[in-house]
Formats: C-alpha cells, structure tokens, sequence
C-alpha cells in the first residue's frame, strides 16, 4: 500500500514505519525532521508541522495515499488542521488509554471505574487534563477525547494503546529498577506493588496498528490494545530484576515514605487493567508472552542506558530514608 503517516519516528511511530517499509509498502512520512533517527530508512519525508499542512496539498494529492495513520494527534486543533487534505481512505489514528475516568481516578487516589475496562467504560470527565500544568511538552489543550471525536466522525479506527515498553522508549520505564542496579543499589523500597495497570510490548502494539490498517472490521470504532496478561506491578519490578540477572531485594515500604519515581507501587484506589477483547475478535490480533518481551525490552535497556538518568545524592537520601522506615 501507499501509507502516509503523520509523525512516525519516535517509538511505536517509528516501529510502525519499520514494519510497513519491511514487509513492502510504500511510505510518505510527515515530520518536523528534529526527532528522525539517524542512518534510518529510505522512505519519503515531508518535513512540515501538521498546522501547515495546506501548503503541501499537492504533495499529498501526488502520493494518492491508500490508508494514512496519524501517531501524533494530541488536540483539535492538530486534527482540524489535517482533515481537509487527507483522503478519506482507512485510517489509523493512535489514542491512549488515558482517555478512561479510571486514568485520572487513579492519579486521584479514588476508584470511579470497575475493572477490566472496555471500550464502553467512562471516559474522562474532564476532557483537558493538563491545562494550566505548565507542562512544556503538553500542550493546554491537550485532549485525546477531542482527537478521537473527529477522527471517529471520519470513519478512523482509533486504538487506545496501553503503558508502552521496549526499544527506544524515551520514558525509560524500566529504569526505575535499572538506575538502581546502576548506582549498585542491594535493597529498592516498593509500597504494596499490587497495582494492576495494562502494559503493551512496543512491537506487538505495531503488529495491532498493521492489523487495523489490513481490516475493515474495526472502521469506525475505538480499540484497546494491550497484554492478555497483567501481574500487579511488584511481580512486573521482579521481572525486570530477574531478566537483569540482579539479586537486588524488594523492600516494603509505607507508601507515605516511597521515593517519588516509585509512587505507583503504594497501593490504588483504581487499577487500569484493560479488556482487548475487541481487538482479539475484529482484528485477529494476540500480543507475545509478556515476560519474554519484558526479558527483550530490560536487555535494550541496559545495553543502551539513558544519557541524563544518573544516580544523584538526593536519590540515595530518599531510598535509605524510605528503607529507614521499613524497619
């Protein structure tokens, strides 16, 4: 096929695009050219923020696109600014399940949603999140309901994508193990750790955008994405210590004294555990075993360690402070 997509060289935009040109397709991809990999793939560029789009309408009417995936919607605005120069052809449009009530009451220490959660559970009530957090990489308009609003309008499938690990993760979310074991930390407090919160392997969620992009069944509709199976987050941190090959010990701490990269191991008011049974039934779709693809995503890490995580004095105040209390 002849895929446009908008975004596309950071994490699962970036897997996406290597699986298209892998397995053959055509590519036309529109970026602002600052995050491209470097020595990457020889696919097409447009290099244009999505606002001006209008001034490449030839460009993209040229490449007669046959599906578009849109990896960086985060506003109406950055929607409206697309629509009137994109085909009306299958569409992929990637959400995040922080569209759910159940995200913001677990960041509220308040339960609001029964688990697991659907497609059909409460959206969130408040539709702009991070307006007035002065958030520098947010924007205040920032509203995954609004993306999915117009793009569901246009007959897109939208996919709400889970907690996202793996290669290239420029969250690092192994790293609140893995810069311990760096710093040569024995002993890391946890809270409870019985959080239960939907992760997704950043290749099985590319192979469920191909999938949405290869069917029609799911035209239309918002689909989660995610893992089959979900441990509660302390059994996830032992994972990784394993798959590190460290016998570094979990120590229960009150969550009142937890460091604060460690919070989400106090015990919750709301867990995130999330049915994809949608996408398993319209899709045909089935994510890997999650503790091989944790074992994969903890050795990427450590062969390629972020450049601005290291262990500070003040991390080492905190978690002797924190292990204090244990007892």
């Amino acid at each position: 096929m002849r895929v446009l997509v908008i975004g596309g060289t950071l994490f699962l935009g970036r897997r996406v695009v290597e699986r298209l040109h892998a397995r053959g397709d055509h590519v036309l991809l529109i970026h602002r050219s600052h995050s491209e990999p470097a020595d990457w793939l020889p696919v097409e560029h447009l290099l244009s923020d999505r606002h001006d789009l209008a001034q490449h309408r030839d460009r993209i009417r040229d490449f007669a696109p046959d599906a578009v995936i849109d990896s960086f919607a985060l506003t109406a605005a950055g929607v409206d600014a697309v629509l009137p120069f994109l085909p009306e052809v299958p569409t992929v449009v990637l959400s995040s399940q922080d569209v759910y009530q159940a995200h913001a009451a677990l960041l509220a220490g308040r339960c609001d949603s029964p688990v697991p959660l659907t497609e059909d559970s409460e959206l969130r009530r408040n539709r702009y999140p991070y307006r007035g957090a002065d958030l520098p990489e947010v924007p205040d308009d920032y509203s995954k309901r609004d993306v999915e609003d117009r793009w569901l309008a246009r007959g897109a499938v939208v996919l709400r994508l889970p907690l996202i690990y793996g290669p290239h993760d420029r969250q690092h979310r192994e790293d609140l193990i893995l810069r311990r074991l760096r710093a040569g930390r024995t002993r890391i407090p946890i809270g409870a750790g019985n959080l239960l919160w939907t992760r997704g392997y950043v290749d099985d969620l590319a192979t469920g955008v191909l999938a949405a992009l290869d069917h029609r069944t799911a035209d239309g509709l918002p689909v989660n994405l995610g893992e089959t199976q979900t441990v509660p987050i302390r059994t996830w941190l032992e994972q990784i210590l394993d798959a590190a090959g460290s016998t570094a010990e979990l120590v229960t701490v009150p969550d009142s004294v937890l460091p604060p990269d460690l919070a989400l191991t106090g015990a919750p008011a709301q867990h995130l555990l999330i049915s994809v049974a949608r996408a398993q039934d319209l899709l045909g779709w089935a994510p890997a075993d999650p503790l091989q693809r944790v074992g994969e995503s903890v050795r990427w890490h450590i062969e390629n360690p972020p450049s601005d995580a290291g262990w500070t004095d003040a991390d080492t105040a905190a978690d002797d402070a924190a292990l204090a209390a244990a007892g």
